[in-house]
């Protein structure tokens, strides 16, 4: 009789089990949809082009392709960052010295993919070229080239920007005295911690770093003792990237053609390594741009502008630090300004601004080395891309 009436009960159990993990993979499937899917964004420069101002993709990280979505029109949006929250993302606006430089603000739907004006403000220098926004939404920094000076932005609960509160002024000069005869500040980073701001001026040689407080009525950064870190004299350090989950910092030399490797703790820099972006015995123009650590810090990349327009790809010794040259790739274009991984960590996307296209390439996972994927998105003077999921 017990096995006669256990029978219905297995059934319904057999048939339970069954829905719950039909269910389970149907919610497996959604998840990994979403992640699939994200938004590009692509700064340009509009001055002499057909530029539009900021254009907007949707990325499919399951076969990389790409399509317009939108553009919004906005004078050199050079540099962008987007906001925490994903809601709102600001532009620097270059302006050659004709008028100060500026900061604009937009509103963003994901539903639509639609970029929406806000309002814009004096960015308290020329040419400003790179702004990041802190984790609590509550200022933003902007380094401005030729002004030579970095600023404090606030930012309202509504996105929109308010006037400077702060504008922090480097001095001095470098050997070189054509590049480097005044300050060029060309980033400003937050750390991984948000406890301080890394400023990095082309023309001193110099990386500046600043405490910071998001709490702050009207002047969030103040400046530590031993708040300098020395690069190579006339190297012009650019932009730097933060190793995910370890205490290194990497430094893209614009004019040196090189990398520099860090330890990095509570606000304090210590040198690891000196390594060149370039082919041995390279003997053309140098002008290095970009640098970024790959999503889980197995391999870092860097651009080559001048006569190079490659990529030099780098394995990294996560118990040291230390980068080890991994190969060069083509570009396939002219004056790779710009690039970035996407966050899956399969796409590499480079911007090449003098052939306007920005190129996409499959990342090796297991060697780090690129692939062209044959995929171009054609855009004038592109020179700056973010990506957020959809």
């Amino acid at each position: 009789m017990g096995s006669v009436n256990s029978e219905p009960h297995l059934f319904h159990y057999i048939c339970f089990m069954r829905t719950t993990i039909l269910l389970l993979l149907a919610a497996l499937c959604s998840l990994s949809g979403f992640s699939q899917n994200f938004y590009l964004f692509v700064g340009t420069y509009t001055k002499g082009n057909a530029s539009k101002g900021i254009y907007v993709y949707q990325f499919n990280a399951a076969s990389g392709e790409a399509k317009l979505v939108s553009t919004v029109a906005t004078e050199n949006p050079s540099y962008l960052a987007v906001a925490p929250g994903e809601k709102f993302l600001y532009a620097v606006n270059e302006t050659d010295g004709k008028e100060p430089g500026a900061i604009s603000a937009f509103a963003f739907d994901k539903g639509s993919g639609q970029l929406t004006f806000l309002n814009k403000e004096a960015s308290g220098g020329d040419d400003p070229c790179y702004i990041s926004v802190d984790a609590h939404r509550k200022w933003a920094m902007v380094a401005n080239y030729s002004g030579g000076n970095l600023s404090a932005l606030p930012i309202h609960m509504d996105g929109t920007l308010g006037a400077l509160t702060q504008l922090i002024q480097h001095t001095g000069s470098g050997p070189n005295k054509q590049r480097q005869e005044k300050p060029h500040v060309h980033s400003v980073t937050f750390t991984p911690d948000g406890k301080y701001l890394i400023a990095a001026d082309l023309g001193l040689d110099k990386l500046s770093i600043y405490r910071f407080n998001a709490a702050a009525a009207t002047e969030p950064l103040t400046t530590p003792r031993d708040s300098v870190q020395q690069a190579e004299p006339g190297s012009g350090p650019r932009h730097i990237s933060f190793y995910p989950g370890k205490p290194y910092v990497y430094l893209m030399t614009e004019m040196g053609g090189a990398v520099d490797a860090f330890h990095y703790a509570d606000g304090k820099l210590q040198q690891l390594q000196h390594i060149s972006s370039l082919p041995e015995g390279f003997k053309g123009d140098i002008g290095s741009a970009d640098i970024h650590v790959a999503p889980k810090g197995k391999f870092l990349y860097a651009s080559n502008r001048g006569d190079a327009n490659s990529l030099a790809i780098y394995s990294i010794d996560t118990t040291t630090g230390k980068l080890t040259i991994k190969g060069f790739e083509s570009t396939q274009g002219k004056t790779p300004r710009n690039f970035m991984i996407d966050p899956t960590g399969h796409w590499l996307l480079v911007a090449n601004q003098r052939s306007d296209n920005v190129v996409i390439f499959r990342i090796d996972p297991a060697t780090g080395l690129l692939k062209a994927t044959g995929q171009q998105l054609s855009i004038p003077a592109p020179v700056c891309l973010k990506m957020i999921r959809k």
